[in-house]
């Protein structure tokens, strides 16, 4: 199947990486451990050729003999910017961190936070009133909560969001780039025109204010678009925009698909070395 897929690319994406010896509270499909990372890094610098998320787009310059793929990471939690990126500069390997500027500084993120320990994720009546009502705007799931009788929980530092200086830190890193994921995190779909050119434009001015490495990307809080926000995130002037599912790019990107629609090949927690193995390699899709 690879050598099929030679001349195709896949996104891969990853949320938090959770360092040796660390506990892990919430949804914890999108929290990784450091080893379950290292292997999987390992296995794919012997399958396929690491790109930058820039390269994915651009068509083969030639015959292939290994797929591409591109590692990004959403939401900057502490772990994924020191563990997580400490395994890849280890094997010179480059990846995109996506930026939610509102939350850096050590803010907790709502889905972890109202889940609780004991649980493994957010019961599905909560996760859909906070994303359809409540457009998964962190306060106003945090106020409903609480008015709700919903415990909200402390989480460990390395799932709350990172700081600055870690930013400015990971900037300084060879090969990582940084991107938006929107200003604050919300469901893009429920804004209004108003918010949604600020949720697009905000985040782009605050890194690039800050940051060297700072690519026009875009990945969609919870994965989530429609037809209104891909029109903005156009108009916004972001090269290209991802979702967080949907598997393999086609063959020929640009002539196939939308650049702001592109899939990506998400990569849960617990999920087996072989598991993981059939999804890089074709087999599997999210």
């Amino acid at each position: 199947m690879r050598r099929r897929r030679a001349a195709d690319a896949v996104v891969l994406a990853y949320h938090n990486i959770v360092p040796d010896g660390a506990e892990v509270l919430g949804d914890r499909s999108l929290h990784l451990p450091q080893r379950e990372f290292a292997r999987q890094l390992d296995l794919l610098r012997e399958t396929h050729d690491v790109v930058p998320l820039d390269q994915v787009l651009e068509p083969p310059s030639g015959p292939r003999t290994r797929p591409r793929a591109a590692i990004t990471f959403d939401d900057a939690c502490q772990g994924a910017v020191t563990a997580g990126i400490d395994e890849l500069a280890r094997r010179g390997m480059p990846a995109t961190v996506f930026v939610a500027p509102a939350f850096v500084g050590g803010r907790s993120f709502w889905w972890d936070a109202l889940a609780g320990p004991g649980t493994e994720g957010l019961a599905e009546d909560v996760r859909r009133h906070a994303l359809e009502s409540l457009a998964g705007r962190d306060d106003a799931v945090r106020r409903w909560a609480e008015c709700s009788g919903i415990a909200v929980h402390a989480v460990p530092d390395h799932q709350t969001c990172a700081t600055e200086a870690q930013l400015r830190a990971l900037d300084g890193t060879e090969g990582i780039t940084l991107a938006s994921h929107t200003w604050s995190h919300p469901n893009l779909a429920r804004l209004s025109r108003e918010e949604l050119e600020e949720e697009l434009s905000r985040p782009l001015a605050w890194l690039r204010e800050r940051f060297q490495h700072v690519i026009p990307w875009l990945t969609y809080p919870y994965g989530l678009a429609s037809p209104q926000v891909v029109a903005a995130v156009a108009e916004a002037g972001y090269r290209g925009a991802l979702l967080v599912e949907g598997g393999w790019l086609p063959r020929h990107p640009r002539g196939c698909i939308h650049p702001y629609e592109l899939p990506r090949q998400n990569v849960p927690s617990g999920l087996s070395l072989r598991g993981f193995e059939l999804r890089v390699s074709g087999f599997l899709t999210s």
